[in-house]
């Protein structure tokens, strides 16, 4: 192993480059880790999360060791034509078809059990508990196996932009390595916030879409930073529903706040008045 390229400055830019990469690519596999373990028994959510993390460490280390076999996956195997549409099919469009289904249809899912109170339901009867727990062996092998569909862009981009393996990795061990630190603070304020939980739904939903469609090829074909520019609109679009949000509930906050000091200097008649009038 040839360190003697960390002593030129190509080397940390390319390191740097792609662990911010890797972090703002993986927001999305985090956004995932997050609602499947949340469905785990709260004492297995923690360990869940950092085991589903260290899988997805090694799973991207070992497939960035098969670094030249990435250039073989944009190679037809096979051709669909129906007359109005025609498309090369490869390795990489026929993994991303099927994680791109797998997200929309979990994203969905997991949408029609919000909707439907099945966690809260779950809180309080043992019957709705045992039908949204997982496994933490079911709950790791699926973070483990959509990690693979998440890190096809972040790999490819590594590999276009560093040429040593070495950087490569680590600029991935690093990034899990931030994603762990934050893991559980995330999690637990999309569990607590129902809110959060949905928008982090619709966005595994849509980012699903954008998987199917991209193995489709049809997408805008412009691209920044080896990323196409409707992934980044996505999480553009997902910053600012996000912040919208925490300005909302920050509102509420305050709001909830200044009621409860404006009632305390009330006489019981005022307040009752003041709770009819809400």
């Amino acid at each position: 192993m040839d360190l003697s390229i960390f002593a030129t400055p190509e080397a940390w830019i390319s390191l740097l480059t792609l662990m911010f990469l890797e972090v703002v690519l993986g927001v999305d596999n985090i956004v995932f880790i997050s609602i499947t373990t949340n469905r785990l028994a709260p004492e297995h959510q923690h360990i869940g999360r950092k085991l589903g993390l260290l899988g997805a460490m090694i799973s991207r280390c070992i497939f960035l060791c098969f670094a030249s076999y990435l250039v073989h996956m944009t190679k037809p195997l096979f051709t669909l034509d129906l007359g109005f549409f025609q498309h090369a099919f490869n390795v990489r469009d026929l993994v991303l078809l099927a994680g791109g289904t797998y997200l929309i249809y979990k994203g969905i899912d997991e949408l029609r059990d919000v909707l439907a109170l099945t966690e809260e339901k779950a809180a309080h009867s043992e019957e709705h508990k045992q039908l949204h727990r997982i496994g933490l062996g079911q709950a790791i092998v699926t973070i483990m196996v959509m990690d693979l569909v998440f890190s096809i862009d972040s790999v490819i981009t590594a590999v276009g932009l560093a040429e040593h393996l070495i950087i490569m990795v680590m600029a991935v061990i690093f990034a899990i390595v931030i994603m762990m630190v934050f893991i559980d603070a995330i999690a637990d304020f999309i569990s607590r916030h129902t809110e959060m939980k949905i928008l982090a739904l619709v966005f595994i939903s849509v980012i699903g879409v954008l998987l199917f469609l991209d193995s489709l090829g049809i997408n805008s074909g412009i691209e920044v930073l080896d990323m196409h520019m409707e992934k980044l609109m996505v999480y553009f679009a997902m910053v600012f529903a996000v912040v919208l949000e925490l300005i909302q509930m920050r509102w509420g906050s305050n709001l909830a706040k200044w009621k409860r000091e404006r009632r305390q200097n009330m006489t019981d008649e005022e307040l009752h008045r003041d709770v009819l009038g809400e």
